[in-house]
C-alpha cells in the first residue's frame, strides 16, 4: 500500500515563500505522473500543479509563475515551491498521482497572512 506524505507547511505573510515536499512509499513512484492539490475551507478539492514521469509541468492558472512543481524519482518525492503567496493560497495541500489513484495523506496546511 502506498503511503504519501506531505510537510513543509506553515504560516506566512503574503509575498512570502514555502516549499513542500511529499514523499510516497513504494517503488512505482517514478512511473507516474505527480501532482499538488489544495483543499481551502468550504471548497473542494483543486488541482495545483503536475509533474510527469519526463519532467513535463503543468499548472493551474491561479498558480502559474508563481509556483514551480519539481520530483526527485531517488527519493521518491516530489516538490512545490510557492512563491509570491496570496491569501487565497491559504488551504490544506496534498500530493496524489495525476489522474488520482493513491490514497490521500493527511496533507500539509498552508496560511497566507494579508
Amino acid at each position: 500500500q502506498v503511503q504519501l506524505v506531505e510537510s513543509g507547511g506553515g504560516l506566512v505573510q503574503a509575498g512570502g515563500s514555502l516549499r513542500l515536499s511529499c514523499a510516497a512509499s513504494g517503488s512505482i513512484f517514478s512511473i507516474n505522473a505527480m501532482a499538488w492539490y489544495r483543499q481551502a475551507p468550504g471548497k473542494q478539492r483543486e488541482f495545483v500543479a503536475v509533474i510527469t514521469s519526463g519532467g513535463s509541468t503543468n499548472y493551474a492558472y491561479s498558480v502559474k509563475g508563481r509556483f514551480t512543481i519539481s520530483r526527485d524519482n531517488a527519493k521518491n518525492t516530489v516538490y512545490l515551491q510557492m512563491n509570491s503567496l496570496k491569501p487565497e493560497d491559504t488551504a490544506v495541500y496534498y500530493c496524489n498521482t495525476r489522474p488520482t489513484g493513491w490514497p490521500w495523506g493527511q496533507g500539509t496546511q498552508v496560511t497566507v497572512s494579508s
